[in-house]
């Protein structure tokens, strides 16, 4: 049997304020470019938990998510090791909370406000065309509510083994 293939999942946090939006300006392999706070799914975390942490990660402020803007996936073709990645990205609109005298994540320059229109006018330096399209949902009041979403308890944590199944006693 061949290998399963599985996509890349990630996370990104949407936050509009007076008609700007969160961003963060970012050193990639393919040079600087825009993204939201964004990043990859960690074991052990739920989807919530991992935008949460990517937030605070990049932007050194709290976010809150309050409903799941959208999913989406993507194909790229890394020009660093010329192989190909599917995203899977989970899209959440949220509330910014504290912000905390911190670094940022490595790789991250700074953080940034725009307007979808200064967005538009940059887009060859988004780090994918979803930046632009997570906030084009956003604006069309695409949500969802984040009880649509659902972590097993087992998905955080310590795995343990399963108890043995039950033995049915036949008559």
């Amino acid at each position: 049997m061949t290998d399963v293939w599985k996509p890349s999942v990630t996370v990104a946090a949407i936050v509009e304020r007076d008609g700007h939006f969160l961003l963060v300006e970012e050193e990639t392999s393919d040079g600087i470019r825009f993204n939201q706070p964004a990043g990859h799914l960690d074991p052990n975390e739920s989807l919530e938990q991992a935008v949460t942490r990517e937030t605070l990660e990049e932007a050194a402020v709290d976010f809150t998510p309050t409903a799941l803007v959208g999913l989406y996936m993507s194909r790229y073709l890394s020009s660093r090791t010329g192989l190909e990645v599917t995203y899977l990205r989970f899209a959440f609109a949220g509330e910014l909370g504290a912000s905390h005298d911190r670094p940022l994540d490595y790789g991250i320059l700074r953080t940034v406000w725009m307007t979808r229109e200064e967005m538009l006018t940059c887009q060859e330096k988004h780090r994918s065309p979803l930046v632009l399209r997570c906030v084009d949902d956003y604006l069309a009041g695409k949500r969802a509510p984040l009880s649509f979403l659902y972590t097993h308890p087992d998905a955080i944590g310590v795995l343990r083994p399963a108890d043995p199944p039950a033995l049915a006693l036949v008559k």
